[in-house]
């Protein structure tokens, strides 16, 4: 296409790319054949640039849809094995946490009789009651999973029981006999609340509705039983130790 730019007298034939490509003009010599071939020239860059451009979007578009979608290879991955394998660890943890109370059921009145004060005493007792109510929960857990308890022994548990028979012949006698059996009474705590929270998150994520709602009713008892030896600690214990 032909267009003039005139700038006072003079008269300046333009050629404008018709494929509005190049974005680009070309000047004209005013010499008939040369300009025929800078026209053909400039029109045939025109048209390259044009199917370069299609084509490279035409290779853009297939790679775009040929990617996959991460959330769905995610879900894909899960359903393959994720849940499997995280059902299975949950089963591992529930029958270590099982023996953790058991073990518990025959160090609770050992640590009750050697508690010096009526409280902690009456605060050992209560809570072994509820750790026979958290066996209970725990074997009803198993029930609504409709799989068989495994047999494992929590030596993490067995470690603390066996640190705690240690601390009361060291301070049997001692003003601070009730002081070290909160201390390690706590700790058997802790670990529980741990457990029960992960167990809880886990049996959460793969809708184990009628376990979740079980271990929470454990974990909130464990949480309940450590607010309170640290209120007896903290009113009787630890003072009563510091005199002594």
């Amino acid at each position: 296409m032909l267009h003039e730019r005139r700038c006072a007298d003079v008269t300046t034939p333009w050629v404008i790319d018709p494929s509005g490509v190049c974005g680009s003009r070309l000047q004209l010599s005013g010499n008939g054949a040369m300009d025929v071939a800078l026209v053909e020239n400039f029109n045939r860059k025109g048209a390259m640039k044009k199917r370069s451009g299609k084509n490279q979007s035409s290779s853009r578009s297939n790679k775009t849809t040929t990617r996959r979608n991460p959330s769905a290879q995610s879900e894909d991955e899960s359903d393959g094995g994720m849940n499997n394998a995280l059902h299975e660890l949950f089963l591992e943890e529930l029958a270590d946490i099982y023996s953790a109370e058991q073990q518990l059921t025959k160090a609770l009145p050992k640590m009750a009789k050697a508690a010096e004060s009526d409280e902690l005493r009456e605060a050992f007792e209560e809570h072994l009651q509820q750790t026979e109510e958290q066996i209970s929960r725990l074997e009803q857990v198993f029930e609504s999973l409709d799989e068989s308890m495994k047999r494992k022994t929590c030596k993490a548990m067995q470690g603390l029981i066996e640190e705690g028979a240690e601390i009361m012949q060291e301070q049997k006698g001692s003003p601070a006999i009730d002081a070290a059996l909160i201390a390690a009474a706590q700790k058997v705590e802790h670990y529980e609340i741990a457990t029960y929270g992960t167990l809880c998150t886990w049996a959460d994520q793969m809708g184990h509705q009628d376990a979740l709602d079980l271990l929470k009713q454990s974990i909130e008892e464990e949480e309940a039983t450590d607010e309170r030896l640290t209120e007896l600690a903290e009113s009787l214990a630890n003072q009563r130790a510091e005199q002594g």
